[in-house]
């Protein structure tokens, strides 16, 4: 079992700052690459990033890449994702997930943190 901890949301103005983080524990823990997803009100979950667990190589989506930039402190088991020039359209519940082989793909995630909320006021 991999348990996932998200922290970090809350209200920011547009065009601010936010970086969330994603504690990660559990057995085998240090083997899984970590992903970031987003959900809004009536929509889909939508993959941000993902980081690979040994290699550090990244992978992001369309709609964040440029603003979003997701890291790894494997010495603090920590996944953070820093968010820049956020806008109007990126309110979200943001979730980390765990998945053994890289990819934002919401059907290739093997566990779920509950998520952490983000505002942005205009």
């Amino acid at each position: 079992q991999v348990q996932l901890v998200e922290s970090g949301g809350g209200l920011v103005q547009t065009g601010g700052s936010l970086e969330l983080s994603c504690v990660v524990s559990g057995d085998g823990s240090n083997y899984y690459s970590i992903a970031w997803f987003r959900q809004a009100p009536g929509k889909e979950r939508e993959g941000l990033a993902c980081i690979d667990s040994s290699s550090g190589r990244t992978i992001y989506g369309d709609s964040v890449r440029g603003r979003f930039t997701i890291s790894r402190d494997n010495a603090k088991n920590t996944v953070y994702l820093q968010m820049d020039n956020l806008t109007p359209e990126d309110p979200a519940t943001y979730s980390c997930a765990a998945t053994i082989i890289p990819t934002i793909l919401r059907t290739g995630m093997d566990y779920w943190g509950k998520g952490t909320l983000v505002t942005v006021s205009s």
